[in-house]
């Protein structure tokens, strides 16, 4: 009997450490919704009737479009038409896309492209880096606002968040660190905290990543505030560079009082301690925010008692970018920036198609 009780004891612990092939832990599923077997995606934004849109950065020569629309797993077509996809060196980029980062799907299903208009992640080119708003209902373009005397010609306008009621964006600046608050009705907008260690990679955080520190060029690499969600009372703006752990939040009011100064404002910064190094975050209607984590393929859910925990693990989510939600389900889609050749002396490390998945939300 005793000698049962522990082969079956045995029998028990080996079924809890054995994992599935992709390594899930907690029973969520990733179900594939787009993939691209050739051009490297970075963002993902879900409209009303499961509309689907992804986006394209021109960090290569390997570049096609900038905006799509999903209409299958493999199949996708330029958004809003081809000629905002049609831009060229030396060509107006003011109604064409350039350097695409992101795209979002706000709250009355407008879809916002932000377009650091920064090739191979260089200078800005001739002042084009603006956020378009697009009306979805006609596919046409609703307005679209210039960064030209808001963020200086090296900046990387990364991330977007829409307060609809407030009429109100905020935006990261990855490559100088800065949070970007833009009136939409006057068009008018300021970069604040650019001097705060908020907006900035901690210099003293190894980002490790697939047994390596991420490296370009022989320096460690550092990329400053990225990440950007917003409570859904739109009370609170999170936000958090990319290579460190750390997450911080200020009260939207403050960002939007534009009497205070960038000391004033830094000053009221919390700094909610160490999570995890990500890249894009989102929140729930419940409060949840959903963080990813690159370092370890796996997307990490922060309740709102700031307790954390593994949302889902999976291999396939090699470097989780940029999430949306839409009913029921968490979006993401998958960049695999740590695969690229800069960052891996020269050789291109991806052997999977860039991907968007889903999974069903708690």
């Amino acid at each position: 009997m005793k000698r049962s009780y522990l082969m079956l004891s045995l029998l028990v612990f080996l079924f809890s450490c054995k994992k599935d092939n992709n390594n899930n832990t907690n029973g969520r599923e990733l179900e594939l919704v787009f993939e691209d077997n050739t051009y490297q995606l970075t963002g993902v934004a879900v409209a009303d009737n499961n509309r689907l849109f992804t986006n394209y950065p021109l960090w290569s020569d390997i570049h096609l479009h900038d905006v799509v629309e999903v209409n299958g797993l493999n199949a996708s077509t330029p958004y809003p038409d081809m000629n905002w996809n049609s831009w060229e060196p030396g060509q107006n980029g003011e109604n064409k896309w350039v350097c695409v980062q992101a795209v979002y799907r706000d709250d009355e299903n407008f879809l916002w492209v932000v377009d650091p208009a920064a090739p191979k992640m260089g200078p800005v080119y001739q002042d084009a880096y603006k956020l378009v708003k697009i009306n979805l209902s006609n596919n046409s373009i609703e307005r679209s606002y210039p960064f030209d005397g808001i963020a200086g010609p090296n900046s990387y306008i990364n991330d977007v968040r829409i307060d609809n009621e407030r009429n109100v964006a905020y935006l990261t600046n990855s490559n100088e660190g800065g949070i970007i608050v833009l009136d939409l009705n006057t068009g008018q907008g300021r970069q604040v905290l650019q001097d705060h260690y908020s907006v900035k990679s901690d210099p003293a955080y190894t980002f490790i990543i697939d047994g390596k520190e991420l490296r370009k060029n022989g320096q460690p690499v550092k990329i400053h505030s990225d990440g950007i969600a917003l409570t859904p009372d739109r009370e609170w703006l999170y936000y958090k560079p990319l290579t460190d752990d750390k997450l911080y939040r200020i009260r939207t009011e403050h960002l939007r009082n534009a009497s205070l100064s960038n000391a004033q404002l830094g000053a009221l910064v919390e700094d909610l301690g160490h999570f995890t190094a990500s890249d894009g975050m989102i929140f729930d209607s419940k409060g949840n925010l959903y963080l990813s984590d690159m370092q370890n393929y796996q997307i990490v859910m922060v309740k709102p008692d700031l307790r954390s925990q593994t949302f889902i693990q999976d291999d396939r989510l090699i470097w989780p970018d940029s999430f949306s939600i839409m009913g029921d389900y968490l979006y993401v889609s998958c960049s695999q920036i740590n695969k690229q050749p800069e960052y891996n002396e020269g050789v291109n490390k991806r052997t999977t198609p860039y991907t968007i998945y889903r999974v069903k939300l708690p």
